[in-house]
């Protein structure tokens, strides 16, 4: 009987790459004048500096430029976009976590069928997935018509999305779950996490690390690695936090 095939499921933004892809593809549609830069100054410039001052959380800067993203997409040409996706992860495809990468250089080097499944949109995962050669992705998606993005997304950051996703790939490969990985940073992660025998929270939120105390019984061999500088932590779920 043929065994069935080990896996290793990846988020990328906070767990391969150290900057949000939809971030600089915002800053980079700003420079081609494809986004006014008066959309900045007036809706993100201020939370963006309460952010970067630590006066408020990356969530909030993060969901609120999100939001002013998906209008401004729609007037943009997709096929021009698809250009500025290919310069924007040309430009920092390679601004990731030393450790995340060569966890997937081991699991190229293993055989392993290696997925994306990322909160990120779909035109720029596409092209993450090309970088890294890996297997296949799934991705928040931003449909188009009649060569225009509507303005709705499908998303894939969230929990039950990756669980789908998760399902979907499991039957088309004939994935073993026991022995194959899963790597992600937040509580939309877990539910890939739950489903491997091999569970790895890089660089977690607290609430992921919150959850995992939790429920300890899902996570009882997880392991949490930090990447800081030029040094690679390794910490138990009950390591101490400041709220």
């Amino acid at each position: 009987m043929k065994s069935k095939n080990r896996c290793a499921f990846f988020d990328i933004d906070g767990t391969l790459a150290r900057q949000s892809l939809m971030i600089n593809h915002f800053k980079q549609l700003v420079r081609f004048e494809l986004i006014d830069e008066r959309v900045y100054q007036q809706q993100i410039r201020d939370v963006y500096e309460l952010y970067e001052k630590r006066y408020d959380d990356y969530d909030n800067y993060l969901n609120i430029l999100a939001q002013v993203y998906r209008e401004e997409l729609r007037k943009i040409d997709p096929q021009f976009n698809g250009f500025i996706s290919k310069q924007v992860v040309d430009k920092y495809g390679e601004i990731v976590y030393r450790y995340t990468r060569n966890r997937i250089r081991y699991h190229q080097k293993q055989g392993h069928m290696i997925f994306f499944i990322s909160g990120s949109p779909d035109f720029l995962v596409k092209e993450m997935a090309e970088k890294y050669k890996i297997t296949a992705y799934r991705a928040t998606i931003y449909p188009t018509k009649d060569n225009h993005y509507t303005g709705e997304v499908i998303p894939m950051w969230d929990s039950n999305s990756k669980d789908r996703a998760l399902n979907e790939l499991i039957q088309k490969y004939d994935i073993d779950l026991k022995k194959s990985y899963a790597y992600g940073d937040t509580t939309g992660d877990l539910s890939m996490l739950q489903r491997v025998g091999n569970k790895i929270a890089i660089n977690p939120t607290k609430e992921m690390v919150l959850e995992i105390r939790k429920n300890k019984s899902q996570y009882e061999s997880i392991k949490i690695v930090v990447e800081r500088k030029d040094i690679i932590y390794h910490l138990t779920p009950d390591v101490e936090i400041e709220c």
